[in-house]
């Protein structure tokens, strides 16, 4: 229908005056619209949204790096449109008048292409990191990353150690591996719900399945959520941190690894060792974390430096691999031939490995001199799984290990697992919790630290 004579003019002005407006939001559009934001969107196809960097900080985790009583790092992503990043920390009061206090820390930045491995979408992000040094002993601080003026975390809190021995408790997990996000969330959720003031976790190696895929860490982190910035991650690298990034090519660590966790390096040793085999001293308690992929004899002098110059009431070894395999077609020979013996000499407590994607725990018992009598415990050895992917036990397999003074004390198989570790006075309880929260195994290790004797203690329940 047309309109009367009368309002022609209003209308073709009314009219006109949209057309403008219409082609200069065209206009604008079309000046804002560049190619590399075509090229950013073309990055983004098939990307779920929490795979896509953002200017918001994401990935955000928590690491030791120096003295657990005064020092952390926090490593964190974005995309590449944040180049110069900051964190910010304070210790933490009951209101927010903490931020007045907070102290700036800039942030070290790495670019980083994921592209470097063709199985991921081509996409340049930045890692940013910072290490937090100074603090105070067993002191809450809050700390946040961000750009340091409009895209900032919340406030994230965590507990420095104290100086002294102390009661702790941690949290430990085999692999996680497959399906991480939808079966491995579960395990660790239902970890924090149990042990929510845990002051770190081992994540005992196989974190993912496919070294290099970028949509597996993504799974790994949402998976943990929050829990990774909170509670101070000790991870251990596996045999599946190590692919070939392209075919033909040897096998490589996860190009993720290094950009996403500040770890500590040992600079005595190689560099391809460097951020996956250290030494955490925490209130007395050393754990140390090994490579049991690569260049073993090198960590077999590392490993007797480290007991060595041990002072710690607790040594604690972690590595990926089992020193006692409970699957079958698995055999970690080499641990047992050449670096159980200084977990023997040194009366190391606990051994705690994955690989297996079953549960076993045993101990070795210390013996006389002329071996026919044993005289106390050795050393603790656990292998356990946190993930889907389930293998049955070996039974056979396991009655040999007898000749290296093995001896099997529970087990079980097709049964996702955590483990929470509790150091107190002279004793370490150890409980090993299924997916549902339910206690299935717990050990208790009372110890002389005058003479190192230990025995098992009774195994109440709580």
């Amino acid at each position: 229908m047309n309109p009367p004579d009368s309002n022609k003019k209003q209308c073709s002005a009314s009219y006109l005056k949209s057309c403008h407006l219409v082609l200069s939001l065209a206009f604008i559009i079309g000046l804002s619209f560049t190619p590399a934001m075509a090229q950013h969107h073309h990055d983004h196809e098939g990307l779920h949204h929490w795979e896509i960097p953002s200017e918001d900080p994401d990935r955000i985790m928590l690491t030791f790096h120096g003295d657990p009583a005064t020092n952390r790092a926090v490593t964190w992503r974005t995309d590449t449109t944040v180049t110069k990043a900051v964190a910010q920390i304070a210790e933490a009061t009951v209101n927010s008048g903490f931020t007045n206090n907070a102290v700036t820390v800039d942030a070290v930045t790495e670019p980083f292409d994921l592209g470097l491995y063709k199985g991921n979408t081509s996409l340049k992000v930045h890692y940013h990191s910072v290490v937090f040094e100074g603090f105070k002993p067993d002191t809450l601080y809050a700390y946040r990353v961000g750009d340091g003026s409009t895209y900032w975390t919340e406030w994230i809190q965590f507990r420095t150690a104290k100086t002294d021995y102390s009661p702790t408790q941690f949290v430990y997990f085999g692999d996680a591996q497959n399906d991480v996000l939808a079966h491995w969330s579960r395990v660790i959720r239902m970890a924090y719900q149990t042990a929510p003031d845990a002051s770190f976790v081992i994540h005992a190696g196989d974190l993912i399945n496919n070294a290099h895929r970028d949509y597996e860490w993504a799974e790994w982190y949402k998976a943990g959520g929050f829990i990774h910035s909170q509670w101070t991650a000790i991870p251990v690298v596996g045999n599946h941190e190590f692919r070939p990034i392209a075919k033909g090519e040897s096998k490589k660590l996860a190009i993720q690894w290094r950009p996403q966790f500040t770890l500590p390096v040992e600079k005595d040793l190689s560099p391809e060792l460097h951020e996956t085999v250290y030494t955490i001293d925490y209130q007395d308690v050393r754990i140390i974390v090994l490579n049991s992929n690569d260049k073993l004899e090198e960590q077999t002098q590392y490993i007797e430096k480290q007991l060595k110059d041990s002072s710690a009431k607790w040594n604690i070894i972690t590595c990926h691999h089992s020193v006692f395999s409970p699957a079958k077609g698995r055999d970690f020979k080499f641990a047992r031939q050449h670096w159980k013996p200084l977990l023997d000499k040194y009366n190391v407590d606990l051994v705690l490995n994955g690989h297996d994607h079953t549960y076993a725990r045993g101990h070795v018992p210390t013996r006389t001199a002329d071996s026919n009598k044993t005289k106390g415990l050795g050393t603790v050895y656990v292998t356990s799984v946190s993930g889907p992917k389930q293998y049955g036990l070996d039974h056979e397999q396991m009655k040999t290990y007898a000749a290296d003074g093995y001896q099997p004390d529970k087990s079980a198989e097709q049964t996702q697992f955590f483990q929470v570790i509790t150091v107190e006075d002279n004793k370490l309880t150890y409980v090993a919790y299924t997916a549902l929260g339910e206690e299935y195994d717990r050990a208790v290790i009372i110890k002389n630290f005058k003479t190192g004797k230990k025995k098992f203690g009774k195994r109440k329940r709580r």
